[in-house]
């Protein structure tokens, strides 16, 4: 099906598409029977060998959504139904914002890759959450990713973080610190020094606030990385997120990097995602792995098309792994894809479950 429709989205402009889709979605699963419709058409089977327990939930197997396909979470149920094992949504801002000036989303389909440079668009905290209030039906679990406002200086953006949770707390199972966008300026400093130490230490505040407000147990908290931090700013990143007592790092946000590239949009000023990240979030997945000895859970993220690509993750050390360009290339088939491949994988390996994989490599 996706065949089909492929052609006429990639002769669209991409951002006009983008919001076609996920506009379209938000408004088909409204209709009586559409989620049924499409956990028949691309829903993925249950396998006990790739089932993951972590950070208090339960995922059916190790692949779910990446950020920024569905910003303003409004077609999470229906994401939550073509074989994703849970959905990040966002990034969210306190406030509504525009974001950078269009054209902003560019494809480069030889290198299989998108370079953006939105800015975190997105209508707000307070829009999401009424809008999540509304929404019935995501059976998997939701992850909210959270940032700052633009306008906001860095010496604040705690504050920023802080309403994010305030806000959304009752609507989030987990959520995320996105500090490694190249597309906020000076946002990527935030991963770094007393700044970091800081902002999650509010962050772990916040939460533990809104836990007791709430009457319930503080939620997961991950903090999102980039992918350009040389060795040494990685290991007192990593070392800073460790003390911090957060759950887990997000590996990793896109790269300013344009090695390799050969589409003319190569010039295009903003975070690279796609086949050319494949490799270098894989290895910084590694290097975090090793730094902290593999006792801070992973989600890899970064260039993620085939089982082969999955795998590789895992086996470097990430528990869970997250898609966003492949399905603008491949389709929502590409989930089955990746979930037979697994399955092969594991078995060639000789393992029995997909968690017996993670941080195989350095075993």
């Amino acid at each position: 099906m996706y065949k089909l429709i492929k052609p006429l989205l990639f002769r669209t402009d991409p951002e006009v598409a983008h919001h076609l889709v996920v506009d379209g979605m938000g408004i088909a699963i409204r209709i009586p029977g559409a989620k049924a419709a499409l956990s028949a058409i691309w829903g993925t089977k249950t396998y006990p060998e790739l089932e993951v327990d972590l950070f208090g939930q339960h995922f059916q197997h190790p692949v779910g959504l990446a950020a920024g396909l569905d910003k303003n979470a409004k077609a999470a149920a229906g994401f939550a139904r073509i074989g994703l094992s849970f959905v990040e949504v966002g990034t969210v801002t306190p406030k509504a914002q525009a974001g950078n000036d269009q054209p902003r989303l560019f494809r480069l389909p030889p290198d299989e890759a998108l370079i953006n440079r939105m800015g975190f668009n997105n209508e707000g905290a307070d829009s999401m959450a009424t809008r999540l209030a509304k929404t019935r039906g995501i059976r998997v679990p939701l992850v909210v990713n959270i940032g700052k406002n633009k306008v906001t200086p860095n010496e604040r953006a705690a504050d920023d973080y802080r309403a994010c949770l305030q806000k959304l707390y009752a609507h989030g199972d987990l959520f995320v610190v996105n500090i490694s966008s190249p597309n906020t300026p000076d946002l990527r400093a935030l991963q770094h020094g007393d700044d970091l130490r800081l902002l999650l230490a509010a962050v772990k505040d916040e939460m533990e606030e809104q836990a007791k407000q709430h009457g319930s147990l503080p939620k997961p908290i991950l903090v999102k990385i980039a992918p350009d931090n040389t060795d040494e700013q990685l290991h007192y990143m990593t070392e800073a997120i460790v003390e911090s007592g957060v759950s887990g790092i997000i590996a990793t946000n896109t790269t300013i990097s344009r090695d390799g590239l050969t589409h003319k949009n190569a010039v295009e000023i903003g975070g690279l995602s796609g086949r050319p990240l494949t490799a270098k979030s894989t290895e910084v997945i590694r290097t975090v792995y090793s730094l902290t000895k593999g006792k801070l859970p992973i989600i890899g993220s970064g260039g993620i098309f085939t089982a082969d690509d999955a795998y590789d993750k895992i086996r470097a050390g990430a528990s869970l792994v997250e898609v966003y360009t492949a399905l603008i290339y491949r389709g929502p088939g590409v989930m089955k894809e990746i979930q037979r491949g697994l399955l092969k994988r594991l078995k060639q390996d000789g393992f029995t479950r997909i968690t017996q994989a993670i941080g195989a490599d350095h075993r």
